[in-house]
């Protein structure tokens, strides 16, 4: 280790620091926010190890890993699980290799498989690197009318259709109708879901910075999406819609909702996720006009010689994934926690 740098552990009283850095930092997202600590070992009960580098009395980088232990999908360090972004962020080459060192160090002290770092962009070249997901983001216009003339004719022609139709977004405080909404819509993908618990405490966590908007027809919830907001950006993070959402374009009418309030309020930049390649999502998010960034899911192999594939790509995963579409939807909503909270 560089006798300039020092790598120490997150503690409640660094919290204020750590978040400094990361809202300061160009690289950093807001899956770096050091809330998610709480909000993983609330909702899930994994150990957080969240390291941060300092270097002249300052932070100079940070490092947010997971312990993840399942016997069904084996042991991992991750940054982050949950979420799309994540790895080291730091502000000098020093920081940022001692910071990879010392995770790579951890994950053979806690015995795991592997060293998960999700990037944006590469660091570890010389690691393997998954070649699954990318992720769409685009600048927004502070005009409505801008921004829906950027969206390409077709998918134009969707919103409003949404908006013909009659639909209405307003804001919820609680999280019951979006759960009820997402859960029916990973359900019918074949995906468990993560337990309504989870968006209640990223919704208790995050306060103004989480936010849960809802569409209506006739009064009655047809899709739910929670977006996070990070200095200039929105990232509507978990959504979907119910039965009749397709037939009336309420996701579509929901995500137009979302970039038209957020660039009422400042915001500058859409950020629609991951998705895995050449998927519905993928090529839904392609017909807003959004161009895909790959992502870079680098891997520090400890055990075996193979990168995990626990995602429903795997053909392994192909029967489960058509058994788990047909479940009735409460006995999908038991069950998928369980699974689900070991997957990430």
């Amino acid at each position: 280790m560089s006798a300039a740098v020092r790598i120490e552990r997150l503690t409640n009283a660094q919290r204020e620091r750590w978040d400094t850095f990361v809202n300061t930092s160009p690289d950093a997202t807001f899956f770096h926010r050091a809330g998610w600590s709480q909000v993983i070992e609330r909702a899930f009960g994994h150990r957080t190890h969240y390291l941060y580098a300092e270097e002249n009395g300052a932070i100079a980088g940070v490092l947010p890993l997971v312990e993840l232990r399942s016997v069904l999908f084996g042991n991992a360090l991750v940054s982050t699980p949950f979420c799309v972004y994540g790895g080291v962020v730091a502000a000098s080459e020093s920081a940022r290799r001692e910071l990879t060192e010392s995770a790579c160090a951890l994950a053979r002290e806690l015995a795991v498989g592997y060293l998960e770092l999700r990037h944006r962009t590469p660091q570890n070249p010389e690691w393997p690197t998954k070649q699954l997901y990318v992720t769409f983001r685009k600048p927004i216009d502070g005009d409505d009318e801008r921004n829906l003339a950027a969206i390409p004719r077709k998918q134009r022609a969707m919103v409003r259709k949404g908006i013909d139709a009659g639909l209405v977004a307003g804001l919820e405080s609680g999280v019951e109708t979006l759960y009820d909404c997402y859960a029916e819509s990973v359900r019918n993908l074949g995906t468990p879901v993560f337990g309504r618990r989870y968006l209640e405490v990223l919704n208790d966590v995050f306060g103004p910075e989480c936010e849960v908007l809802v569409v209506r027809h006739a009064g009655t919830a047809v899709a739910a999406v929670m977006s996070f907001y990070f200095r200039d950006e929105v990232l509507p993070y978990y959504g979907g819609g119910r039965e009749h959402a397709r037939d009336l374009k309420a996701n579509d009418f929901m995500y137009w909702e979302v970039m038209r309030r957020a660039a009422a309020r400042g915001v500058r930049l859409f950020d629609y996720g991951r998705s895995k390649l050449d998927t519905g999502s993928y090529a839904f998010k392609k017909h807003w006009g959004f161009e895909p960034e790959p992502l870079h899911y680098e891997y520090c192999l400890l055990k075996g010689d193979a990168i995990p594939q626990n995602n429903p790509a795997n053909p392994k995963y192909r029967a489960l994934v058509a058994m788990w579409r047909k479940l009735p939807l409460p006995v999908a909503n038991a069950l998928g926690p369980m699974l689900v909270r070991n997957l990430g």
